[in-house]
């Protein structure tokens, strides 16, 4: 109805799924890596949970689309179905003959699989079950699914099972009589909800693929796309969907903030306010709790207590009380950020921050992180904390939100324990952490260098010359001699080593040594020339 309008070859958010829409956030290429890294490992069990709509099946869709040619794959969509039936589909995926007289006879159906598998073993086959839904099994099917892992030969697993499932999977994997299963799970990811630069790149994708030539929706609508979406891709399609017809029909070639508020209200079916409304509201809340409490304590200490003698004395002339020299008002944010918002855009900030980097960026030549992979550096996105952002130590460009629920992008370029120093174009600022906090969501990039060819993650079974760096590195994290001839596998040891190191700084703990932890190597190791946070004081 509205394509032709806005000038689209079809819908861009349709929820069907088509692979020319396809869309891998960092966090769902992360879990792509580590599904094709499980289907070359040693078998067992691989563990991968999302929240409704967050992306796992596009993660499934990509793992299928780039299987490698020695693996066999069976696909269990249906999860609801007896021990029996559910070997019965796996034979059935695998193009497996079972006779009538095995069917319904668990036996007669893993001696058919095992068969398989051996012969699939002896061609150097893998063969992968992928579960969907599988939050949805019932425990004796689960049981039935750990024995499969029981398939194997004197050196390694004949079947590796992938469970994709909503988070309840998580819980119920951790039932004490499944304990055993539990702990046969060599991998666990989950799937966040994408961030708003994420979120904003997820909509910017679809309408390019769609055909899209310009900008459909300005900058305060793709903010609130994030914000009432929460970052779950299926939302985001939805309500933009709706967007865009609630634009055609009021005959509006911009979707706006409030066009997007209103398509949310008919998705949720309740309205929603602007930010503002709500920031105001508690404002206001907290302004007349501050008056109360100053009237209080005024009528209790500042009344006048006049001794009987003092009272007889009523022409005694008191002096007249000082009067403080005016303190100039400290610098507001929400201020700068109106005062300097054509400084604050994505190319001004990306600018500012590749400056840090003693690099450059020439707005016409095309896309700012292909430019800095140009130039040797790459870019993270993520939504985390402050602590995160110190704990990384690199400049950062932050999305910020006015109280009018426009964004702008800022260069956080040094930090200390009270006060943050901002970068808009020509000007900065330095603010009070709190108050930062006020306006900033957790939505940043930072640009990083790896040493680590294109910032691929290691990976357990991995060797070569990144496998020595990451031991090196390690070893210099830790304040440890380097060794002269460092192993060059990425051995169980070493895996370990990574865990000690995520855990004792907080990372995601697999093990795997992925953007963050080399980012961070990098910073504690001192082995990549980069710009710090550092900031003077207290």
């Amino acid at each position: 109805m509205y394509t032709r309008f806005f000038g689209l070859a079809d819908k861009p958010f349709a929820i069907t799924p088509d692979p020319r829409y396809l869309y891998l956030s960092a966090r769902h290429a992360e879990a792509l890596a580590h599904l094709l890294y499980a289907i070359d490992d040693a078998g067992g069990f691989v563990q991968l949970t999302g929240e409704v709509g967050t992306g796992k099946t596009t993660v499934v869709r990509s793992l299928l689309a780039q299987l490698p040619e020695h693996a066999d794959v069976a696909l269990i969509l249906n999860p609801h179905c007896t021990p029996s039936e559910f070997l019965q589909a796996i034979c059935d995926e695998l193009h497996l003959w079972v006779p009538e007289t095995a069917r319904g006879s668990v036996k007669a159906q893993i001696d058919i699989l095992n068969h398989f598998l051996l012969d699939a073993h002896s061609r150097n086959r893998r063969v992968v079950v992928i579960v969907d839904e599988a939050q949805q099994l019932s425990a004796e099917v689960l049981e039935q699914v750990r024995l499969l892992t029981n398939l194997e030969t004197a050196t390694r697993k004949l079947l590796q099972i992938i469970l994709v499932g909503q988070p309840e999977l998580r819980d119920l994997v951790n039932r004490e009589d499944l304990r055993q299963l539990a702990q046969r799970i060599t991998g666990r990811y989950h799937l966040e909800p994408l961030s708003r630069v994420e979120a904003v790149a997820y909509v910017r994708h679809r309408l390019q693929v769609a055909g899209a030539t310009n900008e459909i929706f300005m900058p305060a609508a793709l903010s609130e796309l994030h914000r009432l979406s929460q970052g779950i891709p299926r939302i985001i399609n939805v309500i933009a969907d709706r967007a865009l017809l609630g634009a055609f029909t009021h005959d509006q070639h911009r979707v706006t903030a409030s066009l997007v508020r209103r398509a949310a209200g008919e998705v949720y079916g309740h309205p929603f306010a602007a930010p503002w409304v709500w920031r105001a509201t508690t404002a206001f809340g907290l302004l007349g709790t501050v008056l109360l409490t100053l009237g209080i304590w005024q009528l209790a200490h500042l009344t006048p207590k006049v001794a009987p003698h003092a009272a007889l004395a009523s022409n005694t002339t008191l002096p007249a009380p000082a009067t403080p020299a005016p303190t100039p008002p400290a610098p507001d944010l929400g201020h700068f950020l109106v005062q300097h918002a054509n400084e604050a855009g994505t190319d001004q900030a990306f600018g500012a921050l590749m400056n840090l980097w003693n690099s450059s960026l020439v707005v016409e030549r095309g896309r700012p992180c292909e430019q800095a992979q140009a130039q040797g550096l790459m870019c993270l996105s993520q939504k985390g904390t402050i602590a995160q952002l110190r704990q990384l130590n690199h400049p950062a460009i932050l999305a910020l939100m006015d109280l009018d629920g426009h964004e702008h992008q800022v260069v956080l370029s040094a930090l200390n324990d009270a006060k943050a120093h901002l970068i808009a174009g020509t000007s900065s600022i330095d603010v009070d952490l709190n108050e930062l906090n006020q306006y900033w969501l957790g939505d940043s990039l930072i640009l990083w260098r790896p040493l680590v060819k294109d910032g691929k993650p290691l990976v357990p079974g991995m060797h070569g010359a990144d496998v020595r760096w990451l031991r090196n590195s390690l070893a210099r994290a830790q304040g440890k001699v380097e060794s002269a001839h460092p192993s060059d596998i990425y051995d169980a040891a070493l895996s370990r080593q990574v865990e000690d190191f995520q855990q004792r700084h907080r990372l995601n703990v697999d093990g795997i040594a992925g953007t963050q932890t080399q980012i961070l190597l990098n910073a504690l190791s001192g082995t990549a020339d980069a710009p710090t946070l550092h900031l003077g004081g207290d």
